[in-house]
């Protein structure tokens, strides 16, 4: 089945390259520039079927099974047109203008020969590939699981990735609700970790579709629980209740309750380190609770990109900014921890 699927995707790569992508980079004048032609087929490829499952699969079944229902969608608006203007236009752009010359310039990428990381270090990879893929991939999660962390701790880090939890409607197209600069400091860090490994391009290219499928999955407004598919299925993939929960609405009653299930694709790291949240209430209201940052969803995407820069400048270049815990946006955007305010009342 995988050599089936195998041989037609690199098909359909092909067919695209040749017809579409070397006609246009050569009628840009741009072809030496632009890389392998297979790569950016293939790039195509993967949003093109992204879209595809977001519009066609995922978002049908929030009408069918809602978690939420809402008197109308609009602001889930603003989220699908930064999924369109990322799958479409920055996301490519990005990668081949500037991850890929990041890679060539820490001595990896397409044009290296011999092996290196996982492969050059345990050579019994080579005949496993699937399992080194396996292995990739948990790394790959690990790291995005501490990464996710640090952006709740380090208030500099929040007030960039607070945009992305203060939608109200979370629905399958929030997964590219986000803060530029926080997108490429991430896009760094996680192709820092695949170029160590060893990774090769088409494999980084797989490994971002499933993760982003999954969390496009996982933000989905929908009432389903993957334990019904199976009696592991919640221990073993983050989905759409499991991720609901790391993005409710604080509860002054159980003021640490929201700092869990920071988990990516794969559960196991919440339930290895103590964060994983797990109950049967109904589904939680999602947002936050900083008036400064749910004014975010009135505003468009150019205006929240700008408040969002905004309120990481103020954090970033001030002490509290650099000084772990929870915090809100006060006077000047400076942060204010919670634990300083409720110590003052």
């Amino acid at each position: 089945m995988l050599s089936f699927i195998s041989h037609h995707w690199n098909g359909a790569i092909d067919w695209l390259s040749a017809n579409a992508v070397v006609p246009l980079v050569h009628g840009l004048h741009i072809a030496d520039a632009a890389g392998d032609p297979r790569e950016i087929a293939e790039a195509a490829l993967i949003a093109a079927l992204q879209l595809f499952l977001i519009a066609c699969v995922m978002r049908p079944l929030e009408n069918l099974i809602p978690a939420e229902r809402w008197a109308d969608r609009r602001h889930t608006t603003v989220d699908r047109n930064y999924t369109l203007l990322m799958l479409l236009g920055l996301f490519p752009l990005f990668s081949f203008l500037v991850l890929m010359p990041f890679a060539q310039l820490l001595g990896g990428g397409p044009s290296t020969e011999q092996a290196s990381g996982l492969k050059a270090w345990f050579p019994w990879f080579e005949q496993h590939p699937y399992l080194l893929f396996a292995v990739y991939y948990m790394v790959y999660d690990c790291v995005y699981y501490w990464m996710h962390r640090a952006q709740h701790a380090i208030p500099w880090w929040w007030a960039m990735h607070s945009m992305h939890h203060s939608q109200r409607q979370m629905s399958c197209w929030s997964n590219d609700r986000s803060n530029y600069l926080d997108g490429m400091l991430q896009s760094f860090i996680l192709a820092g970790v695949g170029l160590a490994m060893g990774v090769e391009p088409s494999e980084f290219a797989l490994l971002g579709l499933l993760s982003e499928l999954v969390q496009n999955f996982s933000h989905a407004n929908v009432a389903l629980r993957l334990g019904r598919l199976g009696k592991l299925g919640e221990r073993l993939l983050v989905g759409p209740r499991f991720h609901r929960n790391h993005h409710m609405l604080r509860d002054p009653a159980r003021p640490t309750r929201h700092q869990c299930n920071f988990g990516q694709v794969l559960p196991w790291w919440d339930q290895l380190f103590g964060t994983a949240l797990y109950h049967d209430e109904a589904p939680a209201a999602t947002g936050v609770g900083d008036p400064e940052v749910d004014a975010d969803n009135e505003r468009g995407l150019i205006a929240m990109q700008w408040h969002t820069l905004r309120r990481f400048w103020a954090a970033f270049s001030c002490r509290a900014g650099w000084r772990p815990g929870d915090v809100s946006f006060g006077p000047g955007l400076r942060p204010i921890h919670d634990a300083d305010a409720g110590s003052a009342q």
